[in-house]
């Protein structure tokens, strides 16, 4: 099939065949013409429709010409809803070719999120050819690990060919660095072909500040709010339907015209919106709406900073119905507990029993007390399951966010890198890698971008500067400017086959192979765990069951060894894993193959381990 069935795109440029084309753009207020650059050059004036719209067909235009819109006979800018910018953001944009290609995906349906192992990276460093055919190379080695979700951080055109893609400002062009969007349907149905959903990052938030002309057509921005990037986009405000609408457009057409199966909200905490139906709901309904009407799962999943689980309540219960949420907190605690950093937002981190609240509920910051933003924070998560929370060790903000962007390889010990999987992958929520984190890459990801405006780059360098004031690092930041940031940056895949890289990968494949195997660990629910921790021995049990699955782990944050007593069910229980076996590269495992328990399991776990101990005839 081509393209999908249920959504004709509405916005922009829209071959019709015969040589026509059809321009829509909204632009309220103004007379619009469409200019083709393309000899015979041309000026038509398009129609003004409702509620602003201005519409043409015009004859004689082929895929691949380039336009201009001009507003009110002097001002010309490239299409806000433009598929293509071939000469960069403040050029021309293009004639789209139209969604045509062979998918092989038919029979696709997607995945529940429960089923959910994410691997979010950025297309331009997780290969050397920077694009995704680069990533379809790799994603046999992806499916044998154990990944079922494939996370790419933005793609939509932003300035240059170097950048995280949060400075995009043509939300519904592919950036031709990466090889356009022919090359992201082939990675999609690569992906489908092995079982592998695609989530894409997309901003909603914010426009970057290059290339950024919304502000010419219509009142895309309100001077209401303010984000940490500048204007507030306008959800609530006049004119704020059709705003909606440009961004909703957007989100039909990846999941329509890209067969992406999950939209991660970047940060949407910076949308302002006080509508009795905000923003983010209108979203979800739409996209779950269309989804059904394609017969497939499609999530919305948020990044949140707010700890607000109204994102993810259903509407009749007067939530936002979003699928899914990051939960930060379980980072942080993690984080905190495995490096000792307490600077900057860490400062609310760093008792055992916030990664244990973390492991239970999802946030630890549910209304009490915050130091780091000296205020109370958040609201239980108690009552969200635990399906609709991802967790990671890892990912991109919390690597690319410090002063050099180390990894937690940089940052921690290798038997520390071994617990730090154990803790996300035995946990009862989704977890997300970050690449290359498999098998402890060591080249950092740092802050890349390659604006063309001088001023605008200096400003982001000061900026960068400023940002890590508060976490008293004292380094200077590497020059996001500098080609050689983004080099710096790109994996080294020789590593996955080395030493203890080789072992690190092989750890993070059978924690997955159990995850998946055994019912207990498959089965993702709050209501079926029990975890405790020792605060002065720096040790975390935890007991997950499933019918007749059951499963007990023990981790040791300690720096010597820890004799636990756990209370288990009587029978024979065998040491599904120990990470500090030798098969892990490690120093020797402490816990034996076998166990007998009469209700009572006694376990050494070594320091800075842990141990899976599964009831016998499992994993």
């Amino acid at each position: 099939m081509s393209g999908g069935p249920g959504h004709a795109p509405s916005l922009g440029a829209v071959p019709l065949g015969d040589g026509r084309c059809r321009f829509r753009v909204w632009a309220p207020g103004h007379a619009v013409a469409v200019r083709l650059l393309s000899a015979p050059e041309r000026l038509v004036p398009l129609a003004p429709q409702a509620a602003g719209y201005h519409e043409g067909i015009v004859p004689a235009v082929a895929p691949g010409a380039l336009y201009l819109y001009r507003l009110d006979g002097r001002l010309e800018r490239p299409d806000p809803a433009s598929r293509g910018q071939p000469r960069g953001v403040h050029g021309p944009s293009e004639v789209p070719h139209g969604p045509q290609f062979p998918w092989t995906d038919e029979g696709w349906r997607g995945r529940p999120l429960s089923e959910y192992v994410i691997y979010e990276l950025h297309v331009g460093t997780f290969s050397p050819e920077g694009t995704f055919e680069g990533v379809v190379r790799r994603l046999d080695d992806l499916a044998d690990l154990g990944i079922t979700a494939l996370e790419l951080m933005p793609v939509a055109q932003y300035p240059g060919d170097r950048n995280w893609g949060y400075d995009g400002v043509y939300l519904f062009a592919v950036h031709p660095a990466y090889g356009g969007p022919q090359g992201l349907r082939r990675l999609v149905d690569a992906c489908h072909r092995r079982g592998i959903a695609v989530v894409l990052d997309v901003v909603y938030n914010h426009l970057g500040p290059e290339g950024n002309y919304l502000e010419a057509f219509g009142p895309y921005f309100t001077d209401r709010y303010r984000t940490p990037w500048g204007a507030a986009l306008n959800f609530d405000g006049p004119h704020s339907d059709e705003v909606r609408r440009f961004f909703i457009e957007n989100a039909l057409m990846w999941i329509t015209e890209f067969h992406i199966d999950a939209l991660r909200l970047d940060a949407v905490h910076a949308i302002v919106d006080q509508s009795a139906r905000p923003f983010l709901q209108e979203l979800a309904e739409v996209v779950h709406a269309h989804a059904e009407r394609l017969g497939r799962r499609v999530h919305v999943i948020a990044e949140s900073n707010l700890n607000v689980p109204r994102l993810l309540r259903p509407p009749e219960r007067g939530g936002y119905g979003l699928d899914a949420q990051w939960s930060d907190d379980f980072h942080h605690a993690l984080h905190v507990l495995l490096t000792g950093e307490r600077t900057g937002y860490y400062q609310d981190f760093g008792r055992l029993r916030d990664l244990e609240t973390a492991m239970r509920e999802g946030f630890v910051l549910a209304g009490g007390y915050s130091a780091f933003r000296q205020r109370r924070h958040g609201a239980s998560s108690r009552d969200v399951p635990a399906e609709q929370l991802i967790v990671c060790a890892q990912n991109h903000d919390q690597v690319g966010n410090r002063a050099l962007g180390e990894r937690l390889s940089r940052l921690v010990s290798f038997e520390a890198l071994k617990l730090a999987a154990g803790a996300v992958l035995l946990s009862p929520f989704v977890p997300l890698l970050f690449m290359g984190e498999e098998y402890g890459e060591t080249a950092p990801f740092l802050y890349f971008t390659s604006h063309t405006d001088p001023g605008l780059a200096e400003a982001v360098r000061r900026g960068r500067r400023e940002e890590f004031a508060a976490f008293a690092w004292g380094e200077e930041v590497p020059d996001p400017q500098d080609a050689e940031t983004f080099r710096r940056s790109r994996l080294d895949h020789a590593l996955r086959g080395a030493g203890r890289h080789r072992a690190l990968r092989a750890l993070y494949a059978e924690l997955l192979r159990l995850r998946k195997g055994i019912p207990a660990l498959a089965r993702l629910s709050k209501e079926t765990m029990e975890v405790s921790g020792s605060e002065p021995e720096r040790t975390l049990l935890l007991r997950r069951w499933s019918a007749g699955s059951e499963i007990l782990a023990a981790f040791n944050f300690g720096a010597h060894p820890a004799r636990l007593r756990l209370p288990a069910r009587a029978g024979r229980w065998r040491a599904a894993l120990d990470s500090a076996d030798a098969r892990w590269a490690g120093p020797g495992r402490s816990a034996p193959p076998e166990i007998r328990s009469d209700g009572e399991v006694v376990l050494t776990v070594a320091p800075t381990a842990f141990v899976l101990l599964c009831r016998e005839g499992e994993g």
